[in-house]
C-alpha cells in the first residue's frame, strides 16, 4: 500500500507515523507513506502558498498553481484517486477503509487556512473526506486518522485478519466487551463463558454483546442493516432482557 501526503507540516506525521503498528508495517514494506511539503512546488523566490480571497473576508487561501504542481507531481508516481481532507466532505467511516486499502494506492492532500482554490477542487481532486464535524487547524490530523485507519485493513499489518474483524464498525456493530487478568478486579469477575473453552459458545455471546452494546449506544447502526437469522434471534433475546429489566 502506498500512500503520498500533501501538506504543508510534514514534520507533524513523523512520530505518530514511525512508531507503534505503522512503523513496523513501513519497515516490513507493507505500508509506504511519502510525504511532499506544498511549499516545495512554489516558484517565486519567497516561496508563497496563499493569498487573499477574492471578494475580501478573513482568512487566506492555498494557491491554486503551487497546490495543482504538488498534485501533478504526486500524480506522476501515484496513480492513485487524490483526495482532500475538508470538514465539507463525506464523513469517513470504515466501508470507506475497506474501499481504500484496495486500491493499494492514494494520495491525501491536506488543507490549510480557508483551504483550496474552488477550482482545484473542481478540477484536481476526486473525493473528499472529513472525520467529524467539527473544525480543525489542517488536514493534517484526518490525513493520519485515515491512514491508521486503512493500514490495518492490510494484510499482515496486524498479523491476524480476526485482529480487525471484530473491531467496532469493520462488520457494521460495536465490538464486544474485552477481559483480562485478574480474574476478579474490584468485585467484578471476568464472564463465566470466557472460562469455559467452549468456542462456539464464546463465540455467541461476544456476538449478542456486540448486538447488546450497538442496541444500547449506537442504535443507528442497526437501520438498514440486513441482520442474519441468528442475528436476529439474538436481538429478540437482548429486547427481551431490556424490556425486562426496564420493567423489574
Amino acid at each position: 500500500m502506498r500512500v503520498d501526503v500533501l501538506t504543508l507540516f510534514p514534520s507533524m506525521f513523523e512520530g505518530p507515523l514511525g512508531t507503534s503498528i505503522l512503523g513496523r508495517a513501513q519497515d516490513e514494506g507493507l505500508l509506504e507513506i511519502y510525504l511532499w511539503n506544498i511549499r516545495d512546488f512554489a516558484k517565486d523566490k519567497h516561496r508563497i502558498v496563499d493569498d487573499t480571497p477574492y471578494g475580501g473576508g478573513a482568512g487566506m487561501v492555498l494557491k491554486p498553481d503551487v497546490v495543482v504542481a504538488g498534485i501533478s507531481h504526486v500524480k506522476s508516481v501515484n496513480p492513485g484517486p487524490v483526495i482532500y481532507l475538508t470538514p465539507q466532505g463525506a464523513l469517513f467511516k470504515q466501508n470507506q477503509a475497506k474501499e481504500l486499502v484496495a486500491l493499494n494506492s492514494f494520495s491525501l492532500v491536506c488543507g490549510h487556512y480557508e483551504g483550496l482554490d474552488e477550482r482545484v477542487r473542481k478540477g484536481y481532486i476526486d473525493a473528499e473526506i472529513s472525520i467529524g464535524d467539527y473544525v480543525l487547524t489542517g488536514g493534517e490530523l484526518p490525513a493520519m486518522v485515515v491512514i491508521d485507519t486503512v493500514a490495518r485493513l492490510i494484510p499482515g499489518v496486524l498479523g491476524q485478519a480476526e485482529s480487525y474483524e471484530t473491531d467496532s464498525f469493520y462488520s457494521g456493530l460495536l465490538e464486544h466487551p474485552h477481559y483480562t487478568r485478574p480474574f476478579n478486579f474490584e468485585g467484578e469477575v471476568v464472564p463465566e463463558v470466557l472460562l469455559s473453552g467452549h468456542h462456539e459458545k464464546i463465540r455467541h455471546w461476544r456476538r449478542k454483546e456486540s448486538l447488546r452494546r450497538t442496541v444500547i449506544r449506537r442504535p443507528d447502526l442497526l437501520e438498514g442493516r440486513s441482520l442474519t437469522l441468528q442475528e436476529q434471534k439474538i436481538l429478540q433475546e437482548i429486547n427481551k432482557e431490556i424490556s425486562v429489566k426496564g420493567g423489574s
